[in-house]
C-alpha cells in the first residue's frame, strides 16, 4: 500500500506562526503531559520547528528514536502523534490492539483523492468500511491464488515487456518507463478489462494522471496538518484536483460502460465484481455506492501500479550491485522450470527467487512509514496511555533495518529468508504489507504479480551495467513511495530466449 507522510518545509506562513508562537516559548518548550518521551513542542506549530530540513521522515524518526527510544511522541501542529520504531510496539498497534488503532485521520489531500474516504486505504474504520473491504477482498479473490486469470493477464504483459527490454540490443537504457507501462497495463486489464497496446493514447493518459497524483499529493504536508490553509491559493492542490478530474472522468466512463453491459455469469473484471456485490446492504443498512466502486478502482491504480513497479525497479537495482544473486536465481530457474514459461504454481519450487523479492521489500520498503493510524478509543502502547484521536505512525523502515532482528540490515542478503536447508523463513518482524485489520487487501495479488514478472524476466534475460556506468544509487527519493533514483541497465537474452519461446 502506498505510504503517506508529512514532508515539511519552512514557508513564509510558517515563519509567521513561529513568531507568534515565540511569545509562549518558555512556557511551552518541552512540556508534555503523557509521560512518554518525545520532541519538545510549541503552541500552534507543535514539534514542527524540530522537524525542518531535508531528511526524509523515516530516517528522521530513526534519529529521534536513538535519543528518545523506540516509542516517542511529537506534535504535528495540534495533532499528538506517536511514532513506533520497533517490531514489538508495531505488533501491539497493528495486531494485539489492531481495532483500537484501526482509524484513519481526515486530511485535505486524501479526502480529495478519495471523495471523502470512500476507498479502503484512507477510509476511517466503520461498519461501512468493513462491508466495503469484504466486498473488495472477495472481488480480488477471483483473480488471486488458485485462479489462472491474473496469471494469464500478467504473462500476456510479460511478453511485451521482455520484447521491449530486449529491443535495446545491449544498449544502456532506463527501465522505469517499460516496467511502469507493463504494470499499468496489468492493472487496467484487471480493473476494467481493457488491454492496451504499448503507446496507446488512453494508456498514456492513465499513466499521466497517476504520475501527476503521485507527484503532487505529498506536497500538501502543511495543509494536511493545518486544514484551514486550504482556503489559500495552493498550486499543488490545484494540480492534484486537475489530475483527479481526469482520473474520475475516465473511470466514470468505464463504470457506465460496465453497467450497460453487465450480465449474468462470472465477472469480466474487478469493476464487474464490485458492481455485482454492490447491492447487499450491511447489518446497519449501509450500502456500497458508485463512489465506493469508483474509488476502489482508483485505488487499484494508486496502490497497485506504483508499489509493484517500484519494488521491481529496486530489485533490478540491487541485482546490478549483486550479479551473483542474479546468477543463483537463474540457476534455480534452469533447474526447477527449464525452458517452459514460469507459472504461479512454480513459486513453491523457487524459494531463492522468492527470497530476493522479500529482501527487496525489506531493504527498500516502498512505504517506509505506513499510512497514519488513529486511536479509535482510549488505549495504550507499551504501557503508555494513548487518548482517542491520537495519530500513530509505524516506521516500517526502522523495523526492517533493526540490527536486533536483522543481521547486517543495510546489506542485501536474500539468504536471510532461507533456513539451512534452503527452505523459506518468514521472520515475524517482516511486515511489508502491514498487519491486522489494516493489512493491504491486495497482498496476494501483489505477491503473484511480483513473482511472475521477476521470474519471467530473469528466465529470459540477464541484467548488467552498461559499459562504463556506475552502479545505481541506492538512497532513493521519497514521494508517495520510496523510489530508486534513475539508473541505466543493459540486457542480453539468455540461451534459448533470443527469440521468444514463451508458451502460455
Amino acid at each position: 500500500m502506498a505510504t503517506y507522510v508529512f514532508p515539511v518545509t519552512v514557508s513564509p506562513l510558517l515563519t509567521v506562526l513561529l513568531v507568534l508562537a515565540a511569545l509562549a516559548i518558555l512556557a511551552a518548550l518541552g512540556q508534555r503531559s503523557s509521560g512518554m518521551p518525545g520532541l519538545p513542542r510549541l503552541p500552534v506549530v507543535g514539534s514542527l520547528p524540530w522537524m525542518t530540513g531535508t531528511t526524509p521522515p523515516h530516517l528522521l524518526f530513526m534519529k529521534f528514536g536513538r535519543k528518545y527510544g523506540p516509542l516517542f511522541e511529537l506534535y504535528l501542529g495540534p495533532h499528538r502523534t506517536v511514532v513506533v520504531n520497533d517490531h514489538d510496539h508495531a505488533r501491539e498497534v497493528l495486531l494485539q490492539r489492531g481495532r483500537d488503532f484501526a482509524g484513519r485521520p481526515s486530511m485535505v489531500t486524501t479526502d480529495l483523492l478519495t471523495r471523502g474516504g470512500k476507498d479502503i486505504a484512507f477510509s476511517d474504520y466503520s461498519p461501512l468500511w468493513k462491508l466495503h473491504r469484504r466486498l473488495v477482498h472477495s472481488s480480488f479473490a477471483l483473480f488471486g491464488e488458485g485462479s489462472s486469470r491474473l496469471q494469464d493477464i500478467v504473462l500476456s504483459e510479460v511478453d511485451g515487456l521482455c520484447a521491449e527490454l530486449l529491443s535495446s540490443n545491449g544498449r544502456g537504457f532506463d527501465p522505469s518507463l517499460a516496467v511502469t507501462t507493463a504494470v499499468t497495463n496489468v492493472v487496467c486489464t484487471l480493473v476494467f478489462g481493457t488491454t492496451y497496446k504499448h503507446g496507446d493514447g488512453e494508456l498514456q493518459e492513465v499513466m499521466r494522471y497517476n504520475d501527476g497524483i503521485v507527484q503532487t499529493i505529498t506536497r500538501g504536508g502543511l495543509v494536511d496538518i493545518f486544514s484551514w490553509m486550504k482556503v489559500f491559493p495552493n498550486e499543488s492542490l490545484s494540480k492534484l484536483r486537475a489530475c483527479i478530474r481526469v482520473r474520475d472522468c475516465l473511470l466514470t466512463q468505464k463504470l457506465h460502460e460496465h453497467k450497460a453491459t453487465l450480465s449474468e455469469g462470472d465477472p469480466r473484471d474487478l469493476l464487474d465484481a464490485l458492481l455485482k456485490g454492490q447491492g447487499s446492504p450491511g447489518p446497519d443498512g449501509t450500502v456500497i455506492t458508485d463512489d465506493h466502486v469508483l474509488m476502489t478502482a482508483a485505488e487499484a491504480f494508486g496502490a497497485g501500479v506504483e508499489t509493484t513497479s517500484t519494488t521491481l525497479l529496486w530489485v533490478l537495482a540491487y541485482l546490478l550491485h549483486h550479479p551473483e544473486v542474479q546468477e543463483k536465481a537463474q540457476r534455480e530457474l534452469d533447474e526447477e522450470v527449464g525452458e517452459r514459461a514460469v507459472r504461479a504454481a512454480d513459486r513453491g519450487r523457487l524459494p531463492y527467487l522468492d527470497s530476493i523479492i522479500n529482501e527487496g521489500m525489506r531493504i527498500r520498503p516502498v512505504s517506509p512509514v505506513l499510512i497514519p493510524h488513529i486511536a479509535m478509543s482510549d488505549s495504550s502502547i507499551g504501557g503508555h496511555a494513548i487518548c482517542r484521536g491520537t495519530r500513530v505512525l509505524v516506521n516500517m523502515w526502522a523495523i526492517h533495518h533493526d540490527p536486533d532482528h536483522w543481521d547486517q540490515p543495510d546489506l542485501f542478503k536474500p539468504d536471510r529468508f532461507l533456513d539451512d536447508q534452503g527452505q523459506r523463513v518468514t521472520p515475524s518482524c517482516f511486515l511489508p504489507f502491514g498487519a491486522g485489520p489494516r493489512i493491504c487487501v491486495g497482498e496476494s495479488l501483489a505477491r503473484m504479480e511480483l513473482f511472475l514478472f521477476l521470474s519471467s524476466m530473469l528466465q529470459r534475460m540477464s541484467f548488467m551495467l552498461p559499459g562504463g556506468a556506475t552502479p545505481p544509487n541506492l538512497q532513493g527519493r521519497l514521494g508517495v513511495v520510496l523510489q530508486p533514483l534513475p539508473y541505466k541497465v543493459a540486457v542480453r537474452p539468455r540461451a534459448g530466449w533470443e527469440v521468444s519461446t514463451h508458451v502460455n
